[in-house]
């Protein structure tokens, strides 16, 4: 529909956004602002099948006014093209009209957690923002946002539910590998970098929105867990250092991110209240607002009225959706429920203009990202844009990058580069992937060199495929009996290590007995085998401490960076080939 065919100012491309939106909100009714404020999860599939995790069908949140949803697994390009294509011709029958907008986790890596990222599929594949935090390029970082955002016009999705710009001060936490690690600076320039690969200099008809997480600051957790669970409730800052966690936030807000969302945290002994900060006023409204100076979206985290309410789990829903709303929270993400706020306003409880203000920015954004103008995509670019060629090469170029050299041996068949036509014992790395470039052999004492990809030590949480059994969290330490197997192995035959660091692993038990030591942040069986034999070269630094045990863990203050006693490796460690 143009504005020919409606006669409505708001459907006019060439009027000021600003009066667009106030033109479309004298049209809407309550159950049409209600809806706007919520943002449901959907899945590529028929718009009358119920969804997963007891969500309704799509069509009825539709019928609900709700026209933003988060997309979770999607099996290729074209057919999510085709169904968005779907979506928003089904919300284009509704009277005004209001586009549907799109969004996503981060789906360009390794991270197979339906709660936090998703596997790459279709689209192409880069390392973990920690590979990234280990390059430390911002021209790289600003690149990889641009081909996200290319790759998720396409198949139209336009806000992306990230960068994460929290601080991996709490080496334990099981959200470190969607960080740029601990380093206040690092990541502040790099998360300024993600978003201008978003977003451009401002939200335009070619940008995706970008949604900054998770604010004030989610690293620093009580013993490393997380609040996506009740134990994981509480934020401490026993270091005082609650201000240096704001340092990437200010730096975005700068740059002029779209959406923030806050986390599901509580903050224990500080100034504020002892609630999650998306029902926090003092958080959303005095800090993120007033002092910071935002006036941009806020998005709670998925679920904070049903399920994560921390700090007010004795309220009712609909008093935890007014005093979300008295916080400053503009939309509710992963809640099906506009009917509830369309309760409040009609028994008094909270006032019609309240909504008028959250429904203006979410407005502004969709005129702003040219949805009224061109909601549709094409399912034929979506199949030659997501994961073309030249994209799946830079990715696999900066997994490879991104590997980090921690030992490397002055000589023998171990010292990297390895030489070609050695004969190796392999765990975790497949004989196809090493290619001509070695024979493979069964076992260490046939070998001259053993290889073994290992990954970060974490302890299971939950049944799996419960939410819990995804999140990697505990001890960082291997265990005894692991630590006695990789010992065995190395006292055969020199062996190389390759760890996937998705939170700082104990190795001090293996780094004497190990030839040489490297560690990757997201990387395939193709990027490693090129670093192993100098094809590419490692050339990665550490974007956290190596701790030395898990007692300097525990001793470390949850909010405080580089604070573990004696680290194996220091933060920046990381040696060349040459």
């Amino acid at each position: 529909m143009n504005s020919t065919e409606s006669g409505h100012p708001y459907r006019d491309s060439s009027l000021p956004v600003d009066q667009r939106v106030e033109d479309l909100l004298s049209r809407m009714t309550l159950q049409d602002k209600a809806g706007l404020m919520f943002h449901e999860m959907a899945f590529v599939s028929d718009l009358d099948e119920p969804g997963q995790f007891g969500k309704p069908a799509l069509r009825a949140s539709l019928d609900k006014r709700i026209n933003h949803f988060s997309t979770l697994f999607v099996p290729s390009a074209r057919e999510i093209a085709v169904w968005h294509n779907t979506v928003q011709e089904a919300a284009s029958r509704h009277p005004l009209g209001i586009p549907v907008t799109l969004s996503s986790d981060p789906r360009n890596s390794f991270t197979n957690n339906p709660l936090t990222a998703l596997m790459a599929g279709p689209f192409s594949q880069w390392p973990e923002p920690l590979g990234f935090a280990a390059i430390g390029s911002e021209q790289l970082v600003e690149r990889f946002a641009d081909v996200t955002r290319r790759e998720y016009l396409a198949v139209g999705i336009r806000t992306a539910l990230h960068p994460q710009i929290d601080l991996a001060t709490e080496p334990r936490w099981a959200r470190t590998s969607g960080t740029f690690g601990e380093d206040a600076d690092l990541v502040s320039r790099l998360g300024v970098a993600y978003v201008r690969g978003l977003q451009g200099e401002s939200v335009g008809p070619e940008s995706v929105s970008a949604m900054a997480k998770h604010f004030p600051g989610g690293g620093p957790q009580k013993d490393g867990e997380d609040p996506h669970f009740a134990y994981g409730r509480e934020q401490v800052y026993p270091g005082g250092r609650f201000d240096l966690h704001l340092q990437p936030f200010k730096a975005v807000i700068a740059a002029g991110v779209s959406q923030i969302m806050p986390y599901y945290g509580m903050p224990v002994g500080t100034e504020y209240e002892e609630v999650g900060f998306s029902f926090n006023k003092a958080i959303i409204t005095d800090l993120l607002r007033e002092r910071l100076g935002y006036d941009g979206i806020v998005c709670s985290d998925w679920g904070i009225l049903g399920n994560t309410c921390w700090g007010v789990e004795n309220l009712t829903y609909e008093e935890r959706m007014l005093k979300a709303l008295d916080a400053g929270i503009d939309q509710f993400g992963g809640e099906s429920k506009p009917e509830a706020l369309v309760a409040l306003v009609k028994a008094g409880k909270v006032e019609e203009k309240r909504l008028d203000s959250s429904v203006r920015r979410l407005l502004r954004e969709k005129f702003a990202l040219g949805l009224f103008e061109n909601p549709f995509v094409d399912p034929d670019s979506a199949d030659r844009l997501v994961g073309a060629p030249e994209a799946r090469a830079e990715g696999l170029a900066a997994q490879a990058a991104a590997h980090t050299l921690l030992e490397n041996a002055d000589q023998g068949p171990a010292s990297l580069p390895l030489s070609s036509g050695l004969r190796l014992y392999l765990e975790g790395l497949s004989a196809q992937a090493v290619g001509d470039r070695a024979s493979v052999v069964n076992t260490p004492e046939e070998a001259d060199v053993a290889v073994l990809r290992l990954a970060a030590p974490w302890q299971s949480r939950g049944e799996p495929g419960t939410p819990e059994s995804f999140f990697h969290a505990g001890s960082l330490a291997f265990p005894a009996e692991e630590v006695s197997r990789i010992t065995e192995i190395c006292e055969k035959v020199p062996t190389v290590i390759d760890i996937y660091l998705d939170r700082p692993a104990i190795l001090a038990d293996i780094e004497q007995a190990a030839a040489s030591i490297i560690a990757n942040f997201g990387a395939s069986e193709t990027a490693f085998v090129q670093v192993l034999f100098g094809e590419a070269a490692p050339e990665g630094k550490l974007p956290f401490d190596i701790p030395s045990s898990m007692a300097a863990v525990e001793a470390s203050r949850s909010d405080t960076p580089h604070d573990t006693a004696a680290p194996t490796y220091r933060y920046g460690f990381g040696l060349r080939y040459s």
